[in-house]
């Protein structure tokens, strides 16, 4: 019997209404057991998802369960499931991981290499090094797996990044449980310091009036990338949100 997976799609569970209703009843099944991950307990629309995702890569949709987390709101693959699918793919001999530059520089890093089995030509994947790690901000953020587990993070993040390139169809689109954790952790972050920066500029007294109309603030906030600071601060003044 062969393991390898393989990314043919099976009909969608939402291709048509009897699709909808039987993968519903598969859903509401196996959300009821009790082996499933926390995040499919009893919660039908996310193990929909799951079935979804199995049919899609044509995987067992428990193998999708216990490997796709849920991390915001965001479906992200485990970091061990893309090396897994990536080896048994059929496509390539299993990766192999080479660490480039001098140790304890920024420009030392690791990429995914591995061979093509038709072509038997060496394929390469993107650098991941310390300079990339730090411009990131993955390094930075609060409880940063980066900071007690480099090299296990280094494999994992050079694995992802190799999968979205040359297997994009198994991967998804999707990031890694690591990924979305680091850009989130980012996030919170940058908005940490927006609201500590709003506090100095109206004062405790002022800011603790706003927080009761906390959604404004967070909207300026969430636009940083579409407001100068100056147009947020007037639009928390005004409680007008543009995207000037």
């Amino acid at each position: 019997m062969s393991n390898e997976i393989s990314v043919k799609s099976n009909p969608s569970i939402f291709s048509t209404i009897e699709a909808f209703n039987d993968g519903q009843r598969i859903a509401k099944a196996l959300s009821s057991a009790d082996l499933v991950p926390q995040a499919y307990k009893n919660n039908i629309p996310n193990t929909m998802i799951a079935l979804e995702m199995a049919n899609r890569i044509n995987v067992s949709p428990f193998m999708v369960m216990q490997n796709l987390d849920i991390i915001r709101g965001k479906p992200s693959w485990s970091s061990t499931f893309i090396i897994s699918a990536l080896n048994s793919c059929g496509r390539f001999k299993p990766l192999r991981f080479r660490f480039e530059g001098e140790e304890g520089s920024d420009e030392f890093g690791c990429r995914a290499v591995t061979q093509d089995l038709d072509s038997k030509e060496d394929i390469i994947g993107p650098l991941v090094d310390w300079t990339m790690v730090k411009a990131e901000g993955w390094l930075d953020k609060a409880g940063s797996k980066w900071k007690t587990m480099p090299e296990l993070m280094f494999h994992y993040r050079a694995a992802s990044f190799f999968g979205r390139i040359y297997a994009p169809d198994i991967l998804k689109g999707m990031q890694t449980v690591e990924e979305n954790i680091d850009i989130s952790g980012v996030k919170d972050s940058i908005k940490e310091q927006k609201h500590s920066e709003l506090k100095t500029y109206y004062g405790d007294n002022d800011f603790d009036l706003l927080e009761d109309d906390r959604i404004h603030i967070e909207r300026v906030i969430e636009q940083k990338e579409h407001l100068s600071y100056d147009k947020a601060l007037k639009a928390l003044e005004s409680k007008i949100i543009t995207n000037d």
